[in-house]
């Protein structure tokens, strides 16, 4: 790594840890002793990582849409542009009252994302695979569940992605939500939003990302909101309100299922206790996206295995 940063435009910069994400990734922010500064990815421990990450960030720039360049490039390391210090996440927290433009501003990004052909030879997250993916749940967080109960509650959310959510149909960027999102307010458009941690990209059905970002485990989201975005995005893609509510409840419930295991998982296997503390949260989600009726034949079965999720 030393050889690597004294070989690039940053050598001899200060270097200040980030904090990462679930991953083995690690990052860090070189700053230059003039102020300019540059993000590290150090992806030594998923090198298989890397080469999506270029394909994504090269995909959305040509999107005109704000990944960050590359400004030197190392086994399994790269040296990025740093798209700006505040996430979504940081912002809301000094400035809650902004919650509307700030979602607003993302729900906006997606439609331009998704109104773009996606890049091809992506993984598709079909009903059959988002059903299947919720095993961590299972092998981490419930692991006394009777089989057949298990088996039942993944027939039943696969028919109701089947008939809500069945067409991975655009780009998702998978772990689309607040702290991945970098706010920057003088900037114009959708440069204002700066976009990170999107190698697990998929083809998913156009309300993954909008699950993703209002169902989001790290931050509380009102139901105001929710409803409001929920509005902008059925208008900007021309379906109905209820259709684009159905489906993102069911994926909304998929894709917090998995990572109730996942968190589970990384307490157990990694120490990494602290997601634990979003499972309260994580459950209020489940416990409102149970209540929706695209979710009516499989709430009480999943009632079975949790408890009430509230």
């Amino acid at each position: 790594m030393a050889a690597f940063l004294a070989a690039s435009p940053c050598a001899g910069w200060r270097r200040q840890p980030l904090a990462g994400d679930a991953s083995a990734r690690r990052y860090e922010r070189l700053t230059a002793p003039d102020g300019r500064s540059a993000v590290l990815m150090d992806a030594r421990a998923e090198p298989a990582s890397v080469a999506p990450f270029l394909r994504i960030a090269a995909h959305l720039r040509g999107l005109g849409l704000a990944a960050p360049t590359v400004l030197a490039e190392g086994e399994g390391v790269l040296l990025l542009e740093d798209l700006g210090p505040e996430t979504l996440a940081a912002r809301l927290a000094r400035r809650p009252g902004e919650a509307p433009r700030l979602y607003g501003a993302a729900v906006d990004l997606l439609l331009r994302l998704q109104a773009a052909p996606p890049p091809a030879g992506l993984a598709a997250l079909t009903p059959q695979r988002l059903a299947g993916m919720i095993a961590p749940l299972w092998e981490h967080f419930l692991p006394r569940t009777d089989a057949r109960l298990a088996a039942g509650i993944g027939e039943g959310l696969q028919d109701a992605l089947e008939r809500h959510a069945p067409q991975p149909s655009v780009l998702s960027l998978r772990d689309f939500h607040a702290e991945n999102l970098i706010w920057r307010p003088q900037r114009k458009g959708l440069d204002r939003l700066g976009l990170l941690d999107f190698q697990d990209a998929v083809l998913a059905p156009p309300e993954y990302d909008l699950a993703s970002l209002l169902r989001d485990a790290r931050r509380d989201t009102d139901a105001e909101l929710r409803a409001a975005m929920t509005r902008r995005f059925a208008e900007g893609t021309g379906r109905s309100e209820a259709a684009v509510a159905a489906a993102a409840a069911v994926l909304g419930l998929a894709r917090n299922l998995r990572i109730l295991g996942i968190f589970a998982r990384l307490a157990q296997e990694r120490g990494r206790t602290g997601y634990l503390a979003f499972v309260p949260r994580l459950r209020a989600h489940l416990a409102g996206d149970l209540a929706h009726p695209a979710l009516a034949a499989l709430a009480p079965l999943l009632r079975r295995a949790l408890g009430d999720p509230a």
